[in-house]
């Protein structure tokens, strides 16, 4: 018997793995209405998913009104990340996807006309422009939704990219003409 052939990175499976095949874990935000969780499933299948378990937090509904949903699932790696692009594409908040994780939380204020410049807006491009999750939101209005409003948006956001996130919303606050207080960052209580 001579030396077990040599092999390549290439060619060894991952320590957590079945022949190369690994599994992930891919945390979802629904809206509840039906058909939602097959068309959240459907990207994960036509790109090489297999599913191994689904936790639907039907009774835990988001401040946004939203079902929270785990997948995991197992694929090769090299698919994985083609998955979360499909589940985004069809229009699914991907959450948490492996080792991609909005790890960091932060509170803004927003102070100005917020009814008046669509709140529904910005809030939307606050996730896509700060590629943040507005996990809650509180309005005050006291004197009407027609006059100067405030709002508290508590964010999750990628580890490490705070002023990233900070700087994209600044300036969705210039454009819509909003005064944005920041949060303080650092430090421990």
């Amino acid at each position: 018997m001579g030396n077990p052939p040599e092999s390549s990175d290439e060619d060894e499976p991952d320590a957590e793995t079945d022949g190369g095949v690994r599994a992930y874990t891919v945390r979802l935000e629904l809206v509840d209405e039906p058909g939602e969780l097959l068309r959240a499933l459907s990207p994960i299948a036509n790109n090489g998913g297999n599913l191994l378990s689904i936790h639907h937090e039907r009774g835990n509904i988001t401040p946004r009104g939203h079902i929270p949903v785990e997948v995991d699932i197992e694929c090769p790696p090299d698919r994985f990340d083609g998955i979360v692009e499909a589940l985004r594409d069809a229009g699914v908040n991907v959450i948490q996807a492996g080792e991609e994780h909005y790890g960091e939380e932060m509170n803004v204020i927003l102070i100005g006309h917020l009814v008046e410049t669509d709140l529904s807006n910005t809030l939307s491009r606050i996730e896509d422009e700060a590629d943040a999750v507005v996990q809650d939101l509180s309005l005050a209005a006291p004197d009407g939704t027609e006059s100067v409003a405030s709002a508290r948006a508590r964010l999750a956001i990628n580890s490490g990219r705070s002023t990233e996130a900070l700087a994209a919303i600044r300036a969705i606050g210039t454009d819509k003409e909003l005064t944005v207080v920041e949060p303080l960052l650092g430090g421990e209580a």
